[in-house]
């Protein structure tokens, strides 16, 4: 069973909406059974704490909800657990690389190595306006949806029968 974690600073911000825009394209594909989803950050600035409002009110504009989220740092387990470990920026991959044992380096990655045509970093919205989180929504849902193409095709998922 594939296990994806996403991972920005301080994981309240662009990891928890990449989170729940993975967790709806997996739920529409009925692959909810088969994928396990989680995000983190690589500081703990922010444990324990739900996402930003901003977050939350933009993903529920696009009829997302990310309110049962919670904030966590980044575990040394999580480099063995997870299959993708799915960075939203080069200084994030950086701590994640420098902290990550050599035999699952290979599992790291920038979200936006996904898809084309959105640059390499998801930006970070916490100090700007609104505006910063509705394109971070969109960046992250296109993303998100070559990822998980990638997943389905490179796991042969399939839903379950009716």
């Amino acid at each position: 069973m594939p296990q994806v974690l996403f991972v920005c600073m301080g994981n309240i911000c662009r990891s928890p909406t990449a989170h729940a825009v993975f967790r709806e394209q997996v739920g529409e594909r009925g692959l909810v059974e088969q994928i396990v989803i989680d995000s983190a950050g690589t500081h703990d600035f922010h444990i324990g704490r739900e996402p930003d409002r901003r977050a939350i009110m933009t993903a529920a504009e696009q009829g997302l909800d990310m309110t049962d989220l919670r904030a966590r740092q980044v575990q040394e387990v999580d480099f063995e657990q997870f299959d993708y470990v799915v960075a939203m920026d080069q200084q994030n991959l950086d701590a994640l690389q420098n902290s990550c044992p050599e035999p699952y380096l290979g599992r790291l990655s920038l979200l936006l190595d996904w898809t084309d045509g959105w640059g390499t970093e998801v930006p970070d919205p916490y100090y700007g306006g609104d505006e910063g989180f509705t394109r971070v929504l969109e960046m992250v849902t296109s993303a998100c949806g070559c990822l998980l193409e990638h997943i389905v095709a490179e796991h042969t998922l399939l839903p379950p029968k009716q």
